[in-house]
């Protein structure tokens, strides 16, 4: 998509940290990272979010996860780190590509959603 912020850093027209790439995915570190460790790993092939997995794409974001546990060990993440993927308006999903944080480096908790 030539408007997809993810595709533009994926194409290189937009600068990005880049800790990992392949011929599926591209992962790069978080610009406003919630933990000491803060990775992103996208598809190189736009899906617009986890509701848009299918049969014929499903392997790309299985791409994604063997990607990040590649990127965990690089990292050194070996006491445990959290994958996290938002799908649409209600779970803060922001960017309209099909994306997973890589979080750690810290002891995290328990909760996965915010209380208020």
């Amino acid at each position: 998509m030539s408007d997809c912020l993810f595709c533009k850093i994926i194409n290189g027209e937009i600068p990005s940290q880049r800790v990992y790439e392949d011929e599926y995915v591209y992962a790069f570190r978080d610009i406003t990272p919630q933990a000491p460790v803060h990775i992103l790993v996208v598809p190189k092939e736009h899906i617009a979010s986890a509701a848009d997995i299918d049969e014929n794409n499903s392997h790309l974001a299985a791409k994604c996860l063997v990607a990040a546990a590649k990127i965990a060990n690089s990292e050194g993440l070996s006491g445990g780190f959290r994958i996290i993927a938002n799908s649409g308006p209600d779970s803060g999903q922001t960017v309209l590509h099909l994306h997973f944080h890589i979080l750690g480096g810290k002891p995290l908790g328990t909760g996965l959603v915010a209380t208020e």
